[in-house]
């Protein structure tokens, strides 16, 4: 029998029988083949969400990927068969913001896959259709369900504009910090730097494209064109500012705990920094992460460390808080 993960409440979740839902018009059925775990899921599981952007009961899982079976009507039947991933945010199309292509800025109010509505740690996942993105028929979809982390950090690379020759660096040595290398590598810098906390990393980093590698306790170089800050810790956005040029750029990407240090304004100001930030993935982005995974440029699969039932759920959150630099990116395949 096909089953779903459903969390109660924080603390609180069961398994639970699952029939698909038939798609309505405008409508697709997805066969799910992996569903990704984030920090965000965590929060999800332990009640530290903020208010208003999850609602209980719920099914979690806004990382996935997997092969269309149904289309409502409306929907070009070719999608039949296709292997695709999928946007999160539910944007209403018609505000101000959605017109001009920036969704996850919808006026209409919040509402994404996994957390307001139900998400893919189920057998199955019917969405709107427009949201799907479809990837080459010879595409690894265990490999394509981290494409929704990749897709924010293609937003970030996208604001970041990085131009061929210019000196780059990432701060973070996460899922998203290894995704932010890739993106920069792709577009042919000078120097790609990448600084984080784990000396583990260091390997990685230099396979995706990195020219160097410093812990944040290591004398920091300077001048960058460009940073893209991926970490989300107390003290990455100033260390991300640290590092740049006067009239640099720099994307934060990273959601830190209350209490973190600020950007000093008059720094700013004086050395003339443009200042960008990325919650989630607009269509652009996605279509961008698509493209570049298609073309060989962007590889999740080194990032992927265990492959879980789900009826392992919980075990999977624990692992995903444990703090084992062991642990990579965990998957749960439905």
């Amino acid at each position: 029998m096909s089953t779903a993960v459903v969390v109660e409440g924080p603390g609180e979740h069961r398994l639970v029988p699952h029939e698909p839902l038939r798609p309505a018009a405008g409508e697709a059925l997805v066969r799910v083949h992996a569903v990704g775990i984030c920090g965000s899921d965590r929060e999800v599981y332990q009640g530290n969400r903020p208010e208003g952007y999850v609602r209980y009961p719920l099914t979690p899982g806004h990382e996935w990927s997997g092969t269309v079976e149904e289309v409502g009507a409306g929907v070009p039947a070719a999608l039949v068969g296709r292997k695709v991933v999928g946007e999160g945010f539910r944007n209403c199309q018609v505000c101000d913001r959605c017109h001009a292509g920036e969704t996850t800025l919808c006026t209409a109010g919040y509402e994404e896959t996994g957390f307001t509505v139900p998400g893919a740690m189920a057998a199955t996942l019917t969405l709107p259709a427009r949201l799907l993105h479809v990837l080459p028929e010879d595409a690894d979809l265990t490999a394509a369900a981290l494409l929704e982390p990749a897709a924010c950090i293609a937003a970030a690379a996208l604001k970041a504009n990085a131009r061929p020759g210019e000196r780059v660096a990432v701060v973070g040595t996460g899922t998203l910090g290894m995704f932010a290398v890739q993106f920069l590598k792709a577009g042919s810098p000078a120097e790609l730097l990448v600084v984080g906390t784990r000396p583990d990393r260091e390997a990685l980093s230099k396979d995706f494209g990195a020219t160097d590698f410093r812990t944040r306790d290591q004398e920091l170089p300077g001048d960058f064109d460009v940073v893209v800050e991926t970490a989300g810790s107390a003290s990455a956005a100033r260390t991300a500012a640290s590092l740049l040029r006067r009239g640099g750029r720099l994307v934060l990407t990273g959601i830190p705990a209350p209490g973190a240090e600020g950007l000093d304004p008059t720094d700013l100001v004086v050395r003339q920094l443009e200042v960008h930030t990325v919650f989630g993935a607009p269509p652009d982005a996605w279509a961008h992460t698509v493209r570049v995974f298609g073309a060989g440029l962007l590889d999740p699969s080194p990032l992927v460390t265990h492959e879980l039932p789900l009826s392992a759920f919980p075990e999977a959150i624990e692992l995903v808080g444990s703090g084992d630099p062991k642990v990579g990116k965990v998957l749960l395949k439905p």
